[in-house]
């Protein structure tokens, strides 16, 4: 019994990462549609910007946004109360056609979108934080990709920028993250957006829900009304590496609770009787990816049992003293982050922790709405 936990815990651990990208590798491509074409000058296309306290950063993100090459874009920021002056420097561009919805108290970020929405007047709505930079024929590729009639969301492929210029654990993951959406696009529909950087048919919106983050709302809203959500690489995000790693931590453990928080509000899309493949994305990626620091757990513990055996069990022991070892030695020794296998080992470490203790503020009643902005 203590062999088939070990064996089934393991292969939890490694099945979000590693099984499931091979199962949607060898799964049937979804078939592309190309719609007519489109007007000459395109459809009206709405830019909403999520701004809260964005003071230093909101005046360079609106010229970005007002260099972007494309003739017919309605911006709006949507402002979460901010109180740092950033609302007096959007009014400072409206006679460049830029409006400003502001939530008269903090209420989250997607309370501040959900009143965007309101005032779009594009059929094709784009979602924006003030700290991405949009490459200048970003819209186009957006619109090209909506001439599928299919097609409901596009979400941004991530484009780290780290100070030095280097890449770091993070930026390696974002990018397996992009591999892995793509293969989920080419089978079926994403399962969440880039929440920087994303669009989304109007009237795919209706069904704004504040209480749930916009990408993973987006997404499950896309194959609610019969579409599919897809990803172009063409279509990128940049930002910035998060300088402080301790906010980057919280981060993830805030990212992990409001995702949580939204399958418990919505857990019939875990179904596959009503979702078919979106279901088995839903798990695969959501569900299973969450249980992956307690899968560690349990091959840990049984590990230990299983230790009198002898043979492979003691191998294998050694090898995860070993790699947690050198995790440890990272974490005290920032210097060791700069050897790739450490650094992207320790990413990985890091990363579950902070699953883990989302989980545990999860259960435990916690709850996520209110949105800080991280300072990279």
């Amino acid at each position: 019994m203590i062999e088939f936990i070990f064996w089934g815990a393991l292969v939890g651990a490694v099945y979000s990462y590693a099984i499931y990208p091979l199962l949607l590798a060898v799964l049937p491509r979804r078939a592309r549609s190309v719609g007519g074409n489109a007007a000459v000058e395109g459809p009206l296309v709405t830019l909403v910007i999520a701004c809260r306290n964005e003071r230093a950063r909101i005046a360079h993100k609106l010229d970005n946004a007002l260099a972007l090459r494309y003739p017919r874009l309605d911006i709006i920021v949507a402002s979460d109360s901010s109180d740092d002056g950033s609302d007096d420097i959007v009014r400072s561009y409206a006679d460049r056609g830029v409006r400003l919805v502001t939530s008269p108290e903090r209420r989250g970020k997607e309370y501040a979108q959900g009143l965007a929405i309101a005032e779009a007047r594009g059929d094709i709505v784009v979602f924006s934080d003030a700290g991405t930079d949009l490459p200048p024929d970003s819209v186009h590729f957006i619109v090209d990709d909506f001439a599928d009639p299919r097609v409901g969301a596009v979400s941004s492929e991530d484009t780290f920028i780290s100070v030095d210029g280097s890449v770091v654990g993070e930026g390696l993951y974002v990018r397996y993250e992009m591999w892995l959406r793509r293969l989920e696009a080419q089978v079926g529909s994403l399962v969440g957006l880039s929440g920087s950087f994303f669009a989304v048919r109007r009237n795919v919106l209706d069904r704004w829900d504040a209480a749930i983050p916009s990408d993973f709302a987006s997404a499950i809203n896309t194959v609610r009304a019969g579409l599919v959500a897809v990803s172009d690489p063409r279509v990128r995000g940049i930002y910035k590496d998060i300088r402080d790693p301790a906010r980057e931590y919280q981060r993830k453990v805030r990212t992990a609770i409001r995702g949580m928080a939204a399958l418990a509000r919505i857990p019939e899309v875990l179904n596959p009787v009503r979702y078919g493949l979106f279901a088995f994305q839903v798990w695969s990626h959501k569900v299973m990816r969450w249980l992956v620091p307690w899968f560690l757990l349990v091959a840990f513990v049984a590990n230990v049992l299983l230790l009198r055996q002898g043979g492979v069990y003691a191998a294998l022991f050694g090898l995860q003293c070993i790699g947690y070892g050198l995790v440890m030695a990272t974490h005290m020794l920032p210097a060791l982050r700069k050897i790739g296998p450490l650094r992207i080992a320790y990413y990985f470490v890091q990363a579950n922790v902070a699953l883990a203790q989302a989980g545990v503020r999860f259960v435990s009643g916690e709850r996520v709405t209110i949105w800080e902005p991280s300072v990279r």
